[in-house]
């Protein structure tokens, strides 16, 4: 009996998943094998340059989001894009590609889904009567600075919008592409209404291209951070997600994120929800298959076992004494640098709602 050839894995280039996974309400299977018609090592080099950026544009029917998870800090959120082009391995968000019938793989990094008429229904959703302000969250299950937004501008319409009627927000983003920005973001914080959180993963660059391949490199975000606060602009750090034996770096983050003029920090454990831990595991056997084991069993510590836990109270910290040994570098951190003594407020008393499309305020 011949067995049959599998075509092995890859990394690709510039982008995190190595693999178009299938999704889970996926009916069919498909596993790439060698048919006897092509060789192995010329499949393979086939595939090898990276897949294309491919954006479709679809007329959302609602922008604003409501959250009432009680683990997380915002009411409603507010995200421009589906998928992310960052490629950030590791992201929670990625198997929400699965109701797009899309791969939470490389789909979700390659094949993005732009909402070309968010300005529209956000302005009418602002509009109605009933509509109470709440400080919104801009890119949550997206980076809305990813790269394609230097074109689309989408992130800068919702900005535009809420300098307009004065709503405050916060969003959290990777990418230094909040700095082109700062014309509408830098007044709106001095009145309350606006911050602003990096994420830094880690300082060390070679590590952050091949876990967030497409984001902006550990040197150039720090220089964001700097350029927002010397703005005036409340700026905190997110050093998350926490990997066991691969970015322990997290103290010498901190510091170097307090030097920047961030004053805010917090964390997460990593997390691996649905399809987002076969694609992590994928990863290790890529980039560290020496100390893949030891990584997956630290994380079973936290996860009760698991690969992921997703109860509230767990889930963003994980449990055990892995855990709390995070939690305890992390806030012995804070509490010598300074982190976290005042905590950001944005003022909702500022609101005014917007004028009806294509109608000027005389104020």
């Amino acid at each position: 009996m011949n067995s049959i050839a599998r075509i092995p894995l890859s990394a690709i280039k510039g982008r995190g998943a190595a693999s178009r996974i299938a999704h889970r309400f996926e009916r069919d299977a498909r596993d790439p094998f060698d048919d006897g018609w092509e060789t192995v090592a010329q499949t393979v080099a086939d595939g090898a340059s990276p897949p294309a950026t491919q954006v479709t544009f679809e007329d959302a029917r609602s922008i604003i989001t409501g959250n009432d998870s009680p683990d997380i800090y915002f009411e409603h959120s507010i995200n421009p894009y589906r998928g992310c082009e960052h490629g950030c391995v590791y992201c929670y968000a990625r198997p929400t590609h699965s109701y797009l019938g899309l791969s939470p793989g490389l789909d979700f990094e390659t094949r993005l889904v732009a909402k070309r008429n968010i300005a529209t229904v956000l302005r009418a959703e602002l509009s109605r009567p009933a509509y109470r302000p709440t400080g919104i969250a801009i890119g949550t299950v997206t980076d809305c600075y990813q790269p394609v937004e230097r074109e689309l501008r989408l992130t800068r319409a919702v900005i535009e919008l809420f300098h307009e009627t004065r709503h405050p927000f916060a969003l959290v983003t990777k990418s230094s592409g909040v700095e082109r920005d700062l014309d509408l973001i830098a007044p709106m914080a001095a009145q309350g209404l606006a911050a602003v959180y990096v994420t830094v993963t880690t300082l060390d660059a070679g590590l952050a291209r091949t876990l967030e391949p497409r984001a902006a490199a550990p040197h150039r975000r720090l220089r964001t951070i700097r350029a927002l606060a010397a703005q005036g602009v409340p700026v905190g750090v997110s050093v998350a997600p926490q990997i066991p034996f691969i970015n322990d770096d997290m103290e010498q983050v901190l510091e170097a994120a307090w030097d920047a003029g961030a004053r805010s920090a917090f964390y997460t454990v990593l997390r691996l929800p649905w399809e987002v831990s076969p694609l992590f595991r994928e990863w290790l056997a890529l980039h560290y298959p020496q100390r893949a084991d030891r990584v997956m069993a630290r994380i079973h510590d936290m996860r009760g076992g698991k690969d992921y836990d997703a109860g509230f109270s767990t889930r963003m910290k994980g449990s055990g004494l892995w855990a709390d040994l995070i939690r305890q570098r992390f806030d012995k951190a804070c509490a010598r640098l300074g982190f976290n003594r005042q905590r950001v407020m944005l003022d909702t008393t500022h609101f005014r709602r917007p004028s009806p499309a294509g109608q000027q305020t005389l104020f």
